[in-house]
């Protein structure tokens, strides 16, 4: 059974509190403005990302949003809800299924789908819609705490 949870109080679950089941979700809007910032920040500047008339005669049709940067909002919610503050990136696999176009509502699920409590690392299934299609799926694997530090005061 899957249980949506939210950001943890403190700003990341460790790694007593997570169990199989859990997902958390994220909606980001893509944007013109996020393509370009996304280029800047990769490097990579593929015009069927940044032109529109090269990209017209693509298979596309259109501009598309780069892969990873929809790749990235998954690394959103990781980083920032489940398992939030405090997890590393071990791994991930993906696999991209329909392009990404400006004015897309990009909605994240992240699910904990498997636990090894011995590493302190889980498994996340990571999927990516646009309304009810799927547009990436894939598997990541974080290290999470154990517990919490006291903050320095």
């Amino acid at each position: 059974m899957v249980e949506y949870v939210t950001q943890h109080p403190s700003g990341g679950y460790i790694l007593d509190e997570l169990h199989v089941g859990m997902a958390a979700e994220k909606t980001v809007h893509v944007t013109e403005d996020r393509i370009r910032l996304f280029a800047e920040a990769s490097d990579d500047f593929n015009p069927v990302h940044l032109d529109e008339a090269f990209a017209a005669k693509t298979a596309y049709r259109g501009r598309i949003a780069h892969g990873l940067l929809s790749a990235a909002f998954g690394s959103a919610v990781v980083g920032t809800i489940l398992p939030g503050a405090g997890s590393i990136y071990i791994s991930q696999t993906l696999s991209f299924h329909f392009p990404v176009r400006i004015d897309d509502m990009v909605r994240i699920v992240i699910t904990v789908i498997e636990m090894e409590t011995d590493s302190a690392r889980v498994e996340l299934r990571c999927e990516g819609f646009v309304g009810d299609k799927l547009i990436m799926d894939g598997v990541a694997v974080v290290r999470v705490p154990r517990r919490r530090k006291p903050s320095a005061r």
